[in-house]
């Protein structure tokens, strides 16, 4: 079955092109004009991707993943026309996977696209779980348990956390989890490790500011404690 894609922009020109790319990739896509609309799309659809763009009237980018992050953890890509890097970083902090500046080109949207999907479809095993300490993560779940409480992760995430839960102990520089969890490691990117495990800490953590479970690794990167 085809994956549904939700592509989101005030421009409908830009809408028009890549939807019509994305259909010939494969994919069943739909649209929206604005961040009210792509609410309601949203919940009648269930895309499997959402594309975002940031800066759109009636209810913008950052407003929607607000509010649609309190329903689903559907995967974000956010399209941007800012090159703040501070703008980039905000989304990231409401749970955007991944970020594309524009202008940019359709072949790279369709392979970050791929990408993000691939990671939250990725193969494991049949019994594939995770214990370190009181942290509990499943792999095929994709479910994360903390003293027996359930946490919601965005993918980006579960993937890091599964990461370094699968070799606790060693430490793991910011391009490694980079490249485990985009497929690719871009150094300018490496700021978007640093906001998924602030993220990350604030929700498993009992104290993000005394971290036990993901230990800083100064010069390097983390890692998670061995115990």
């Amino acid at each position: 079955m085809s994956k549904t894609i939700l592509v989101v922009d005030d421009n409908e020109r830009l809408r028009t092109l890549v939807k019509a790319y994305l259909t010939q990739e494969g994919y069943r896509v739909v649209t929206a004009g604005d961040g009210r609309e792509a609410l309601f799309v949203a919940r009648e659809e269930n895309p499997d991707l959402i594309v975002l763009d940031i800066m759109m009237p009636e209810m913008d980018g950052y407003e929607f993943m607000r509010t649609h992050r309190k329903e689903r953890e559907t995967p974000i890509i956010m399209l941007t026309a800012k090159i703040e890097e501070t703008d980039a970083l905000l989304g990231l902090e409401l749970g955007a996977d991944d970020y594309i500046a524009k202008p940019f080109s359709m072949r790279m949207l369709a392979a970050r696209i791929r990408a993000v999907l691939r990671r939250m479809g990725k193969d494991s095993p049949e019994v594939d779980v995770l214990r370190v300490a009181d942290v509990v993560l499943d792999r095929n779940g994709r479910s994360v348990k903390v003293a027996d409480n359930p946490v919601d992760l965005t993918p980006s995430e579960f993937d890091i956390l599964a990461t370094l839960m699968a070799s606790p102990g060693r430490a793991f520089s910011r391009l490694d989890l980079l490249d485990r969890v985009q497929g690719t490691a871009f150094e300018g990117y490496e700021r978007t490790i640093d906001v998924h495990v602030r993220n990350l800490r604030t929700k498993i953590e009992p104290d993000p500011r005394n971290p036990r479970y993901i230990e800083t690794i100064y010069g390097i990167g983390y890692r998670f404690a061995t115990e």
